[in-house]
């Protein structure tokens, strides 16, 4: 956690230098929100692998979720999909018993997939132990005549929130509560 607030303060700082071709541009800082605090906005992995447990890695496909309630970013725990014991430095999980079809190595929002497997946002919540529906995200229910607003590279997704593919470099973001700007895209690492 600490890394990521020193991350937010470098970011900041950075910005606040007046220049965009150096810092973050003004348009991107309008748009971030803060982690939220607090245990809701930090859930533990706690729910079962999804597909065979296997004890390496192996090659995987990502896809970036991200998940907002009460204009605040909800973290996807680090470990979801592995089984303890688990190894790891910085945040990041380095090494776990076995890994699912689906797995977090870090509170990213980055989501392993195993090439071919055809999983949905509500495999990704059922492994993470967490709810989803079109009420409810974790333990956050949409306001009064409202549902939860799923976007798709920055498209508006129309079907229940849970029926998301989990799509080869897809962004996903998920949100209950006031509006936040989806983002289109998402910078994924090489590999994945």
């Amino acid at each position: 956690m600490r890394t990521l607030s020193f991350t937010a303060a470098a970011a900041l700082l950075l910005a606040g230098c007046g220049s965009t071709d150096r810092g973050i541009p003004s348009s991107l800082l309008r748009q971030a929100r803060p982690i939220g605090r607090g245990v809701a906005f930090h859930p533990a992995a706690r729910g079962p692998v999804i597909g065979p447990c296997k004890a390496a890695l192996g090659a995987r496909e990502a896809t970036h979720v991200e998940v907002f309630a009460q204009n605040r970013v909800v973290l996807l725990a680090a470990g979801i999909g592995t089984v303890a014991p688990r190894s790891s430095f910085a945040g990041r999980i380095t090494r776990a018993r076995c890994y699912g079809a689906l797995a977090t190595l870090d509170p990213t929002g980055l989501v392993l997939t195993r090439p071919g497997s055809r999983l949905t946002v509500s495999d990704l919540f059922r492994s993470w132990g967490q709810t989803i529906s079109r009420r409810q995200i974790a333990s956050f229910h949409a306001p009064a005549g409202t549902e939860v607003a799923v976007f798709v590279d920055g498209r508006s997704w129309r079907g229940a929130p849970g029926s998301v593919p989990l799509s080869r470099h897809a962004e996903i973001v998920l949100e209950v509560g006031p509006h936040v700007p989806p983002h289109a895209s998402y910078h994924f690492p090489p590999g994945t």
